[in-house]
Formats: structure tokens, C-alpha cells, sequence
């Protein structure tokens, strides 16, 4: 008996422990405690996230939770002049990130994530993906608008993340690009092959993508062509993968026309069809 009020006793410390940690950063602004999705922030995404205004209802429901749970559990942190992070800025990027979630309800919520750094603009930093930029600019060629690190932080630029919300429709999205990248790493691997539902899943997926990034590969060093998908993709399988997911969430209905295959690996893995979400707008 002894032996088992000690043990409750530390479990009543721990969680005790774990209570007043949570306080701590919910108190310095880095996390919110919040029990619902207040209405003041749907009017935030109806104006500032293109994509959500075609969410169908019930996955904007599942939105509204992910998000919820998202700002109370991932940190913000202010970086490169930014004084504080605004209920706009957790809510842009956690609408946006958790997008890539509403059709998988299994998937843990960014295990690996433990931060988002939030610079006003483009940074210098070591990251991964430039937007705009001359290859021949010494100057700006180390400037970042956002990167995922597998060590449990993205780096985003507020700047970008609002750009990439409004346009719903030139396949460029800096959250939803970095945040396919936390999905990716998150069995550690940072491949390109996010971890699929059912191992008989990896080999229809492996040669469709590496067929699909082989084409872009070939496209980017061709001169003439004009690819669907953004040439950064030809980086790597992973940068594919991360682009891929831009264009299907945000150029739904032209990746399906002429990247049918790739369109449905994307589908399967989402478990969402973001080109009748268009449709379904469209027929109302």
C-alpha cells in the first residue's frame, strides 16, 4: 500500500510539474489556453486564407479543432524585430499548416514540432528554399523565407506566410511547403515518402513520385518548357514532395488535368480532393 501512494504522489508532482510548466508559457505568450475556436478568428482566415473560403463544412470543422490545439500546444516565438506574435499570426499559420491534417485524422499533430520562429520578413538563416531570387545575387542568395529544421522548429516569415494565404492559386505557399516538410521528417528520414497508411502504399508511391520527379528534373533544364510545379521541386524528392503539396492544395484542378497520377498519390495520402472543393463552390 505504501508503494502505491508513493507512486500516485509522484504522478500527482509530475503533473503538478507539467501544470505550472504550461502556465509558465502560456503566461510568456508563447502558447495559448484556449477551450475553443472563437468566432473573431474565422473572420480572420474568411479574409486572410483564400483556400479556407473553400473548405466544405465539415473539414472546416476539423479545421477550427486542429487549430485549437495547435495554438495551445505549438510555441511562438518572436524573431528579427518582431516585438510579439498576434492571435493573426498563430492563427495564419496554424489554419494553414493544419490544412495538410483535416483529411488524416490518425496523423499525430507535427510530433516533432516544438516551435515556429517568426521573422517579419525574408532572414538570413541556413535554410532550404528561396523564392524570387537570381542565382547570380551573392548578396541575396542566403535569404530565406521560411525552413523546416527536423530538430522540432519552422522558420517562417510573417511577410510570406501572409502572401501565401491570400494567393490561393499560383501554387506558392510557404507554411503549407514547410510543414509538408515536418511531415515528411517526422520518421526521421526527411526523404520525400512521408509515412503512408499501409506498407503495401510505399511502392505505387515510390514509382509514381520518382517518375513524376524525374519529369520535373528534366523540365527545369529545359529552357522551353513551362512546368506546373515549381522547378525548386527538382532539388530533391524531398523539395518534390513539399512542392507537390503547394500546388495540390493551391492549383487543385490543373495538377489533376495534367498530373492525374500524382494528383491521386496526393489525394490517398491527404485523404481530402481540394479540386471538387472548387466545384462545391462553384455549384452553390
Amino acid at each position: 500500500m505504501t508503494g502505491i501512494l508513493i507512486a500516485l504522489a509522484g504522478l500527482a508532482l509530475l503533473g503538478f510539474a507539467a501544470w505550472k510548466a504550461r502556465r509558465a508559457r502560456v503566461e510568456a505568450g508563447l502558447v495559448l489556453d484556449v477551450d475553443a475556436f472563437p468566432p473573431e478568428w474565422e473572420d480572420i482566415l474568411d479574409h486572410r486564407f483564400a483556400v479556407y473560403r473553400r473548405l466544405p463544412d465539415e473539414l472546416r470543422e476539423r479545421l477550427h479543432e486542429l487549430v485549437r490545439d495547435f495554438v495551445n500546444e505549438k510555441q511562438f516565438e518572436p524573431c528579427g524585430g518582431i516585438r510579439e506574435i498576434s492571435e493573426e499570426m498563430r492563427v495564419l499559420v496554424a489554419a494553414q499548416a493544419c490544412l495538410l491534417l483535416v483529411g488524416r485524422p490518425k496523423e499525430r499533430l507535427f510530433p516533432r514540432l516544438r516551435s515556429i520562429l517568426m521573422y517579419p520578413r525574408a532572414f538570413r538563416d541556413r535554410g532550404r528554399r528561396m523564392f524570387g531570387m537570381e542565382d547570380g545575387d551573392d548578396t541575396e542568395r542566403d535569404i530565406r523565407l521560411g525552413e523546416s529544421w527536423q530538430t522540432g522548429s519552422v522558420i517562417l516569415s510573417w511577410q510570406s506566410v501572409k502572401n501565401g494565404a491570400l494567393g490561393e492559386d499560383d501554387g506558392m505557399n510557404v507554411v503549407l511547403h514547410e510543414f509538408a516538410h515536418q511531415l515528411d521528417q517526422a520518421d526521421g528520414a526527411g526523404d520525400g515518402v512521408p509515412a503512408l497508411d499501409a506498407a503495401g502504399e510505399y511502392q505505387d508511391w515510390e514509382k509514381i513520385m520518382s517518375r513524376e520527379y524525374d519529369a520535373l528534373v528534366d523540365e527545369a533544364n529545359n529552357p522551353r518548357a513551362d512546368p506546373l510545379l515549381d522547378p525548386y521541386g527538382a532539388t530533391n524528392p524531398a523539395e518534390f514532395f513539399a512542392v507537390a503539396t503547394e500546388t495540390f492544395f493551391e492549383m487543385p484542378e490543373d495538377l489533376r488535368d495534367e498530373h492525374p497520377e500524382l494528383y491521386g498519390e496526393l489525394r490517398d495520402y491527404y485523404g481530402v480532393d481540394p479540386a471538387a472543393w472548387t466545384r462545391q463552390r462553384q455549384s452553390r
